[in-house]
């Protein structure tokens, strides 16, 4: 079964803005239906596990000094 941002998002208790843009960067595991973006339920478990273990990326400070 195939799950639209929304509801995606419902699931995992994420804003529809985050999915859309980390999916748009393939940052997240997703896939295209066309240009409707769709997600499995095996793409949720795979969110789910990446927020668990946390960032690949170290987050900058922004120009902030320590």
């Amino acid at each position: 079964m195939l799950l639209t941002a929304e509801q995606a998002a419902q699931r995992l208790q994420l804003r529809v803005s985050w999915l859309r843009r980390k999916a748009a960067a393939r940052a997240i595991p997703c896939r295209y239906v066309g240009k409707h973006l769709r997600f499995t339920h095996d793409d949720l478990l795979a969110i789910a596990d990446q927020a668990e273990s946390g960032p690949n990326v170290p987050r900058t400070t922004r120009g902030r000094v320590p």
